[in-house]
């Protein structure tokens, strides 16, 4: 079931894709033809299936340094929002990006190259989904896209500035002079896009200081041009928005007032947002009022039919997910209304996801990626809820019970190789034989040790049919080999197997003779506890240590004290001393003076 490969291709026609309107160098492609690149030297243009990579697009072999802005820091007590602040935010955050450019390390010579030369940065936000709703405004709303579509010009144009203002310090980036027009146009048409923001479906303070950002931007970089080349985009920010105590990513609304997430390790947590209340009190609810509400949600996962709560409210506390005990989502199209406010005002592109019901057909979406297109999107993903068998977030705290995961027994054959070794520590004598499986890998055990019917004989026989099990269930032999290796108890002493010289105990002796026949160099206990073999033999191989030195005192010690028993007057750990052993604390020894 992991081997599917593709055994024909046939050729059915040609078909105009959405893709194609993306410069097919920022994506993967599934090659199927190619003609030489306009775009790139030695380059080629490719047909077949083509994959964006998210919200970076830009030089080939390049990269580009994110970092995101928890927006919901920015609103004041009154539900403005507060622009001195971001401003000084945005300028840090641009000069601290470019910083890193240059003290970055990157995997190869052309990607360190090419980011040095262009310097991109992907500035963007969190937590835009909570502001809108903690300002009383529905996610897909002209209000909402208006204060979004205003608070992304603000930030992008402000970067740019910040980056223009860098440049006339430390000159602009590598290839901007041969780039310098082109840019200067996008510069322009990313401050035209401001004037077609509603300014009275939002704070005109907030318009107005965009306008203002584009302006200094457009006019200090014609100047002394700009030291990035990009500067803004929406990364998804699922990770960092967790860090950041965000209640919802990137430019997404909420996937729910109460999700589930599903655990690694087994089970769920239950997430609650907790921007409601704030949106209740912005509404004009009483404190006991919005009390009742947020109860109701916590009790049932949605807001619908909660007490005291007026219908035309209801849009504000809409969401990407339809609640377990609800009907009302966001619907496709408001995602991608959104996506289209704020794009003109991004660098680079978007990374956000386009949720669809569970019931969506062909049809919604195929409108939904040409809506896409009619907005000018430069990426677009789907994603029709339960389309996979798991999923990290959930409105229910459990889903339908699927197919049980359990261990599985690898049994060997009837007829199966094997191989018996004799061991003797300190005239104790036994002997271990060890089954295998086809592929010569271990899979039983047998321990042959004392009298049959004797208290170390029924001990070993059972040890031995516990790890034939664990074997078989699939745990590996290297776990076994670093749990067991080195314990210490009698019997113990000279083995005489050159191999292993001195065994520690039984278990001691079994495991490691086990490593030795089964396991390669890299994975085997070595004579000093701690150090695998293969990391032995480098030690060994290494330039030799001084005489007197540190290092050579402490290996020294480490050697000397690899198969010394305890102290038998003061429990310490004793070094080697000849034949004998003493112990450097109490000065007792075994016999040796």
């Amino acid at each position: 079931m992991y081997n599917h490969k593709v055994v024909s291709v046939e050729f059915d026609g040609v078909e105009d894709v959405y893709d194609g309107t993306v410069e097919p160098h920022h994506n993967f492609a599934i090659i199927t033809s190619q003609t030489p690149s306009p775009y790139a030297r030695e380059g080629f243009d490719y047909s077949g299936c083509f994959i964006h990579n998210s919200e970076y697009m830009h030089l080939d072999s390049s990269s580009c340094n994110l970092s995101s802005i928890n927006m919901l820091q920015y609103l004041n007590p009154d539900g403005t929002f507060d622009v001195e602040s971001f401003h000084h935010t945005v300028d840090i955050m641009i000069l601290a990006q470019d910083i890193i450019v240059d003290n970055a390390s990157y995997p190869t010579p052309q990607i360190t190259e090419n980011t040095r030369a262009f310097r991109e940065l992907g500035l963007g936000y969190a937590n835009l989904g909570a502001l809108l709703m903690s300002r009383g405004l529905p996610y897909d709303s002209d209000e909402g896209r208006a204060v979004a579509g205003a608070i992304t010009a603000l930030m992008t144009g402000r970067a740019y500035r910040q980056s223009a203002l860098i440049a006339q310090r430390m000159g602009p980036f590598s290839g901007y002079a041969i780039n310098r027009e082109p840019m200067l146009r996008v510069i322009r048409k990313h401050r035209a896009a401001v004037d077609h923001i509603d300014a009275e479906l939002t704070e005109h303070r907030l318009v107005d200081a965009a306008q203002t950002a584009w302006d200094e931007a457009l006019r200090i970089g014609e100047r002394y041009g700009y030291k990035n080349s990009q500067v803004s985009v929406l990364a998804p920010t699922g990770t960092i928005a967790f860090m950041m105590d965000c209640d919802t990513t990137g430019v997404e609304p909420d996937i729910a007032l109460v999700k589930y997430k599903r655990l690694v390790g087994g089970g769920v947590m239950k997430i609650v947002n907790r921007t409601v209340n704030a949106a209740l009190v912005r509404l004009g609810y009483a404190p006991d009022e919005a009390a009742g509400i947020v109860e109701h949600i916590d009790k049932t996962g949605t807001i619908e039919g909660a007490p005291s709560l007026r219908p035309e409210h209801l849009p504000v506390f809409d969401c990407a997910f339809r609640p377990e005990n609800g009907v009302r989502s966001i619907h496709a199209m408001g995602h991608i209304r959104m996506m289209g406010a704020v794009q003109p005002f991004i660098s680079g592109a978007i990374s956000k996801t386009v949720n669809l019901p569970n019931d969506a057909t062909v049809e919604d979406i195929a409108q939904a990626y040409v809506e896409g297109w009619r907005l000018g999107l430069k990426a677009l993903a789907i994603y029709r809820d339960g389309s996979k068998r798991t999923q990290p977030l959930s409105t229910k705290s459990s889903e339908k019970p699927g197919v049980e995961s359990k261990p599985i027994r690898r049994r060997l054959p009837d007829e199966r190789q094997a191989i018996t070794h004799k061991l003797s520590i300190a005239g104790h004598e036994g002997y271990i034989t060890v089954g295998m499986f086809e592929d010569g890998t271990p899979g039983e055990i047998f321990l042959t040790m004392s009298k049959e019917g004797s208290t170390v004989s029924g001990l070993m026989d059972a040890f031995a049919t516990a790890v034939s099990l664990t074997l078989q269930y699939g745990v590996p032999l290297e776990v076994l080999v670093r749990k067991f290796s080195h314990m210490r108890f009698e019997p113990s002493g000279f083995t005489g197997n050159k191999q292993i010289p001195m065994a520690k105990s039984i278990m001691d002796y079994i495991f490691r003779w086990l490593a030795l026949k089964f396991l390669p160099p890299d994975e085997q206990p070595a004579t000093v506890p701690g150090l695998t073999n293969g990391e032995a033999a480098e030690a060994e191989s290494a330039a030799p240590v001084e005489a007197g030195t540190v290092e050579a005192r402490e290996r020294a010690v480490f050697v000397a004290q690899s198969d010394a028993p305890s102290c038998p007057d003061c429990g310490s750990l004793m070094t080697r001393n000849g034949s004998c052993y003493r112990c450097l604390n109490c000065g007792s020894t075994s016999g040796c003076s």
